[in-house]
């Protein structure tokens, strides 16, 4: 069906050819996966296959045809006995989905009635009867795609090449167009398809003919895609100041417990530990705080109240703040209860408040002193 001997492929103007002495066959019936990463010569393999480019050295026969010795006028017959099937759909806008199929029998000069015929059984195949007259606007992106692959077949082709059918399809449309290409391969048509899906590669166990840097690297028979350790992976990355408010958020906790007539020394320890804990190495650059409203009891009553720390502001200071009003709520809770007259359980606590202006960003919450002409929008 194919067969490449010592195909190397050269470009005008590049220091590296495309392909460099590969060589390969694919039987009648087969389901072949090229893989490998851009740039090592899949989509080449496939414009030599279509005889749309010629090898520079080697030679290539397809479906019994020498294609280096094929004179031009013969390109069109020759291409007739080939589907071909794109990532990028490349349906006639103007023409509706029956009118699409319908156009590669067309120009070959069939006549109405093996259109016709051929055109509803390929649309049957790919699942879209009922769909004729639409339009391709009117579709979704995985039935524009099977309406190329219907044009792709409607010719019974010996041959079928696909080049990333499924780069501008969702997961589980990907899925479908793959089953759809392994059905037109049970019927007997060749197929030769150009991924970077992994995925697919690994679980259909075809054939697998990997390039890299246009060089052929394994030819097996049930293989997978191959090592994708290489390739990078995305780690979360924790957001900047996210430690600085956590320790922000433990220091307001602690505060209501005292509050609440919490054990002034049990408090103050619970938010030395929990602020220093939460804070970041001092390394950490420029940590944002994150806001967040929390109730604060003042004289009685609660507040909600907007804690966010300045961008230039470090981890270690905030921490080092947060202790020092930790233990200045401790003293004088401490100096409260050693005193010789009692106090009433519901005397107002006075709780040290984070001075926002002072962190550079009362503007931004607006927190600072503003006219009630201001105007307020996103950018307040």
């Amino acid at each position: 069906m194919i067969r490449f001997e010592n195909v190397t492929k050269r470009y005008r103007g590049t220091a590296k050819p495309a392909l460099n002495d590969v060589s390969f066959n694919v039987d009648r019936g087969d389901f072949v996966f090229l893989v490998g990463a851009s740039g090592s010569g899949k989509s080449s393999c496939l414009r030599l296959i279509m005889r749309e480019d010629v090898a520079s050295s080697g030679q290539i026969h397809v479906l019994g045809h020498d294609l280096k010795r094929m004179s031009s006028r013969k390109v069109p017959y020759f291409r007739r006995q080939i589907g071909s099937v794109f990532q990028d759909f490349r349906l006639l806008s103007t023409k509706t989905v029956f009118q699409n199929v319908a156009f590669a029998l067309q120009v070959t000069g069939a006549s109405r009635a093996l259109t016709h015929t051929n055109v509803e059984r390929v649309l049957e195949l790919v699942g879209l009867t009922g769909k004729e007259k639409r339009m391709p606007t009117e579709l979704s992106g995985g039935e524009q795609q099977r309406v190329a692959i219907a044009r792709a077949i409607v010719g019974d082709p010996k041959l079928l090449l696909a080049d990333e059918p499924t780069g501008n399809l969702d997961p589980a449309t990907s899925t479908e167009i793959m089953r759809l290409l392994a059905r037109i391969n049970a019927t007997g048509t060749t197929v030769v398809m150009a991924t970077h899906e992994a995925g697919f590669v690994d679980q259909m166990k075809r054939r697998v003919i990997e390039l890299k840097f246009g060089e052929l690297m394994r030819d097996e028979a049930h293989g997978g895609y191959g090592d994708t350790s290489a390739i990078p992976r995305l780690a979360p990355v924790k957001a900047r100041g996210e430690a600085s408010a956590e320790a922000l958020s433990a220091m307001r906790k602690v505060q209501r417990e005292v509050a609440t007539g919490a054990s002034a020394g049990a408090t103050a320890a619970t938010a030395a530990t929990a602020a220093t804990a939460a804070v970041v190495p001092a390394a950490e650059p420029e940590p944002q705080i994150a806001e967040e409203v929390i109730e604060v009891v003042v004289e009685g009553r609660a507040e909600p109240s907007v804690a966010e720390a300045a961008e230039a502001q470090t981890a270690d200071e905030v921490a080092e703040s947060l202790t020092t009003q930790a233990d200045e709520v401790a003293a004088d809770e401490e100096a409260a209860q050693n005193a010789t007259s009692p106090r009433p359980l519901t005397r107002p606590i006075v709780i040290p408040e984070i001075n926002v202006a002072e962190l550079g960003v009362a503007d931004r919450l607006g927190l600072s002193d503003f006219d009630d002409d201001d105007e307020v929008g996103p950018t307040s």
